[in-house]
C-alpha cells in the first residue's frame, strides 16, 4: 500500500498580531479575530520564498531517513506564489537536494489544493511500479492586498512529504476528489494580489466541494466519522473547518489538533498538510486520520489515512517548534511581505 514514508515541515518564526493588522485599519480587532477565529500569522522574511521554505521543509522530510535518493522518480510542487512565472521550482528544488537526472518534475497550481492533487498524482506513479519514491511539497508565500480580508489570514509555511510503498508510517486507504468550475478566487496574470468573490467562497464552493469528496469517499469505504480518532479540513479560516466538520459528523475533539490556523494562519497550499503534520505529533498506530483539502476554482481532494507502527521512529515534533516566535510590527510585516 502507497503511503507517506517521511514528512518535513517549515513556519517562519516571525508572528504579526490580526490585532495589529485591524488596529492599523481602525477595525475592532476583538470582532476580527473573533470572526475569523485566527490570532495571529506567520510571516517569512524578504529573503525567504516558496522556494526557500520548500527546501527548508523537503530537508527536514528526507533526514533521518536511509534512501538512495536517485530513486525518488517524481518531485512535485505546489504553489501559489512561485518566485518565478516562467522557470520550474521543482527542479531548482531537486538540485538543491541532490536529487539527480532521471525524475519527473512537475509545477502544479490548483489553488490551496495544489499539493493534495499532487500526492494523488504521486501516488499513482509510485503503485504503477513506475518509481518507488516520490517527493510532494506544498510551499507558500502568501500574501494579499493591504485592506483586504485576506490580510488577515495569508501567510507563509511549507510541508513535504516522502510518498513510498516500504515502511510507511501512513498508509492511504483512500482517495477522493470533487471538483468544478467556480471561481470563487483568482488572479490574473500581472496582477500583484487574488480577488475573492466574498461570501461566494463559502456555501457554493468551500462547503459544496469538501462535502461532495467526504460523503463520497466516507460512504464508499463504509467508515465513520466517528470512527477517526483525527480530522483534518483545510483551513481558509477558523471558522469553515470547524462548520464543514460539524454537517460531516465530526467532533471538535477530532479537529481541535489540526487547527493551526489560529496561530499560524493560512499558508495556502500548505494549509491542509499543516494541520496533517499537528496531527502526526499525537497519532497512534493503528488510528484513523480524516483529511480533506479545498482549492478555489474549483475542487477538494479527501484522504483516508491509517497510522502504522512506523510513526513511532519518525514523529516530528511540531507544537514546541511553532511556539518559538518573534512578533513584527505592520511596517515590519509590510516590509518583510515586500509590499513596501
Amino acid at each position: 500500500m502507497v503511503g507517506i514514508v517521511s514528512y518535513g515541515y517549515y513556519t517562519p518564526s516571525f508572528r504579526i498580531k490580526i490585532a495589529d493588522i485591524a488596529g492599523m485599519w481602525g477595525k475592532n480587532a476583538t470582532d476580527v479575530s473573533s470572526s475569523l477565529q485566527v490570532k495571529e500569522k506567520a510571516v517569512s522574511s524578504q529573503d525567504e520564498d516558496a522556494l526557500t521554505m520548500a527546501y527548508e521543509s523537503a530537508s527536514q522530510a528526507l533526514q533521518g531517513i536511509s534512501i538512495d535518493r536517485k530513486k525518488i522518480g517524481g518531485v512535485f510542487f505546489g504553489t501559489e506564489s512561485p518566485p518565478y512565472a516562467v522557470n520550474p521550482s521543482s527542479t531548482i528544488l531537486a538540485e538543491f537536494l541532490g536529487i539527480e537526472g532521471h525524475y519527473l518534475a512537475s509545477d502544479l497550481q490548483f489553488a490551496c489544493k495544489a499539493a493534495t492533487g499532487a500526492i494523488i498524482t504521486a501516488s499513482g506513479l509510485i503503485a504503477s511500479g513506475r518509481t518507488p519514491y516520490t517527493l510532494v511539497v506544498a510551499s507558500d508565500k502568501a500574501t494579499a492586498k493591504p485592506h483586504d480580508a485576506l490580510e488577515y489570514t495569508a501567510s507563509s509555511g511549507s510541508v513535504s512529504l516522502l510518498l513510498g510503498k516500504k515502511n510507511p508510517l501512513l498508509e492511504i486507504v483512500d482517495m477522493e476528489s470533487f471538483s468544478s468550475d467556480t471561481p470563487d478566487f483568482w488572479r490574473r496574470e500581472g496582477i500583484r494580489y487574488p480577488s475573492h468573490g466574498g461570501r461566494f467562497t463559502g456555501k457554493p464552493s468551500y462547503f459544496h466541494h469538501i462535502m461532495n469528496s467526504s460523503q463520497t469517499i466516507l460512504k464508499r469505504c463504509k467508515i465513520k466519522p466517528s470512527q477517526f480518532a483525527h480530522a483534518v479540513f483545510h483551513m481558509p479560516n477558523g471558522k469553515f473547518p470547524r462548520q464543514v466538520a460539524s454537517f460531516l459528523g465530526f467532533t471538535l475533539e477530532q479537529i481541535k489538533t489540526s487547527l493551526v490556523i489560529e496561530s499560524l494562519g493560512n499558508s495556502y497550499t500548505a494549509s491542509s498538510l499543516m494541520g496533517l503534520v499537528a496531527v502526526l505529533e499525537i497519532a497512534k498506530p493503528g488510528e484513523y486520520i480524516f483529511l480533506a483539502s479545498y482549492g478555489s476554482g474549483a475542487g477538494s481532494d479527501a484522504f483516508i489515512f491509517r497510522v502504522t507502527k512506523e510513526i513511532l521512529n519518525r514523529r516530528k515534533v511540531f507544537q514546541q517548534k511553532i511556539n518559538e516566535k518573534k512578533y513584527i510590527d505592520y511596517q515590519t510585516y509590510l516590509r518583510y511581505m515586500n509590499i513596501i
